[in-house]
């Protein structure tokens, strides 16, 4: 059976995965213990359709693209199979970087350049697919920022680029400095944070047609732990409604679809570490949402009706 998962043209020449797999807990999950596990999640991944990798630097203490690269390194091959999407530009007080006194954002050129450079160190990788920046910074110079994308550009180094966590106004300065079209703006949303569906975001995304990434797509351990949170009590016994009304695995995947019915056509980022739940999430794709059942999830997450 072929898989689900659609592919979407983020560039003129350059699709993504409908789902992507995120790097975030590589190294806190107790179901990676050493590369072989990598490779065997990659391998999960790309049999089940899912070939958009997101990475970003700080990941893991800054060790999570070095992780990731060393069992692409055994495998060389495996890249030609894969987009990989990283980001820049949070600088964390870390031992990898004693340099840094406070946690801080930091988009000047120099750093965008190298930071680069130690994605293309750690990932085992000649050239990023796509380099995204971070998270907004109030310091800034959107002619700098677009002077390191186009020398990472012309290069070879970068492919595209894009954001993450960017407002529609952020988003429009940075563009209004480059040649060539932002191809992203990667943002929190779920039944948890709703933010991004109604304050312009995804209006934007869908005006411009472009795919917007979303992380967190499932609230993190919210959706499955109700205890003393009220959101999750009211959408959970909804999201068990649809997952048999659409014969999902779970709520998970209930949780996904709502998402992927959106629009701009958005790519939720997935982070789990294990093969099965992989596989679950593409069963997201299948589903025609109803528009009534749609906007109940959403009453549920609101927690009252539309008006």
């Amino acid at each position: 059976m072929p898989s689900p998962v659609l592919r979407h043209q983020m560039t003129d020449d350059m699709s993504f995965s409908q789902l992507a797999w995120g790097a975030w807990r590589l190294r806190e999950s107790a179901d990676i213990k050493n590369t072989d596990d990598i490779l065997a999640l990659i391998h999960a991944c790309l049999d089940a359709g899912i070939t958009t990798f997101d990475h970003a630097d700080i990941y893991g203490g800054y060790g999570c693209e070095a992780y990731f690269g060393e069992a692409l390194a055994q495998a060389p091959d495996l890249r030609k199979r894969m987009e990989i999407v990283t980001k820049c530009d949070v600088a964390l007080v870390k031992d990898a970087r004693p340099e840094h006194r406070i946690n801080h954002y930091n988009t000047s050129k120099t750093h965008i350049l190298q930071s680069v450079e130690n994605s293309l160190r750690n990932l085992a990788t000649d050239h990023i697919d796509m380099l995204l920046i971070h998270r907004p910074d109030p310091l800034m110079i959107a002619d700098e920022v677009a002077d390191a994308f186009n020398d990472l550009r012309q290069s070879g180094k970068v492919r595209h680029f894009g954001v993450s966590n960017f407002t529609p106004s952020q988003f429009n300065l940075l563009q209004s400095r480059l040649d060539a079209p932002l191809a992203t703006n990667q943002v929190e949303c779920s039944v948890f944070e709703l933010a991004p569906i109604f304050d312009g975001t995804f209006d934007q995304m869908q005006q411009n047609r472009i795919h917007p990434m979303i992380w967190s797509p499932l609230g993190g351990a919210r959706l499955f732990n109700t205890a003393n949170d009220v959101t999750a009590e009211r959408v959970r016994p909804v999201l068990e409604r649809m997952r048999n009304k659409y014969t999902l695995p779970g709520i998970a995947e209930v949780a996904i679809a709502w998402l992927l019915h959106l629009p701009c056509q958005p790519l939720p980022v997935l982070g789990t570490m294990k093969a099965h739940r992989i596989a679950d999430a593409t069963m997201s794709c299948r589903v025609q949402f109803d528009r009534q059942d749609w906007f109940e999830i959403l009453v549920a997450a609101q927690g009252h009706p539309v008006p």
